[in-house]
């Protein structure tokens, strides 16, 4: 139960926070500040989860962990459960202070969305949109399973490049739809935001398929890695 708790409260503060950095600062820091915070978000709860969750916090990262064996698919479901109600509860936060200061100058704002939803962008399109959400959860999927391999030893650092994965992909992506590569971090602000529910497929069909992806990369280009040391 431990390990669900921890991914419901880590997904509520990914989308507390990161979601949080485009509503409640994103006018002052702009595209590039907010996918810092997206990326220095998941660096803490990596630090602070990872060694009673794994801090999976993204139905896409728990997908991509059930193909590679590292999962048995009841945990599975019961990680997406937590995290879309963590990513609910977050989003949940970010409506009540819209709702609390409407003077306020709120950002993450699209035509009649709010709270950072991810819907395509002004001259984005959805098979635009669609494809880097599958080639960028591909590589930040992909960072995830390679910095956490056990057999690679990477310790301590491996909080550190899946935050700059995730801050990465966020700077070149928010620009198209607000950036996803989580299901659940659009699920939340678009269960505050029903105007964003037409996009949302996007969000689902992309990262999962993305994830799928690096999975089966993964498992082709470590397994060809361990061979090789073995015939050494």
């Amino acid at each position: 139960m431990k390990k669900y708790i921890a991914e419901c409260i880590g997904t509520m503060f990914l989308v507390l926070l990161a979601c949080g950095s485009a509503v409640l600062a994103g006018p002052k820091i702009g595209v590039l500040g907010i996918g810092l915070c997206f990326g220095l978000v998941l660096l803490c709860l990596v630090y602070c989860i990872g060694n009673i969750s794994g801090c999976h916090v993204n139905p896409a990262v728990s997908f991509a962990m059930l193909l590679t064996g590292r999962m048995k698919f009841g945990k599975f479901c019961g990680y997406v459960v937590a995290q879309l109600l963590g990513a609910a509860i977050g989003a949940g936060f970010l409506y009540w202070f819209v709702a609390m200061a409407p003077g306020f100058e709120f950002g993450g704002i699209t035509g009649d969305c709010n709270l950072a939803t991810n819907v395509l962008q002004p001259g984005a399109n959805s098979g635009m949109a669609l494809v880097m959400e599958c080639l960028f959860t591909f590589f930040f999927v992909l960072v995830i399973l390679g910095a956490t391999d056990s057999r690679k030893g990477f310790g301590n650092f491996a909080g550190l490049a899946i935050g700059l994965a995730l801050g990465l992909v966020n700077i070149v992506g928010i620009p198209v739809d607000n950036c996803s590569v989580n299901p659940a971090r659009s699920f939340g602000p678009a269960l505050w935001c029903p105007e964003a529910w037409p996009d949302f497929w996007i969000m689902v069909v992309g990262p999962l398929v993305g994830a799928a992806i690096a999975a089966l990369c993964w498992i082709a280009i470590s397994g060809y890695r361990n061979r090789n040391a073995v015939e050494a």
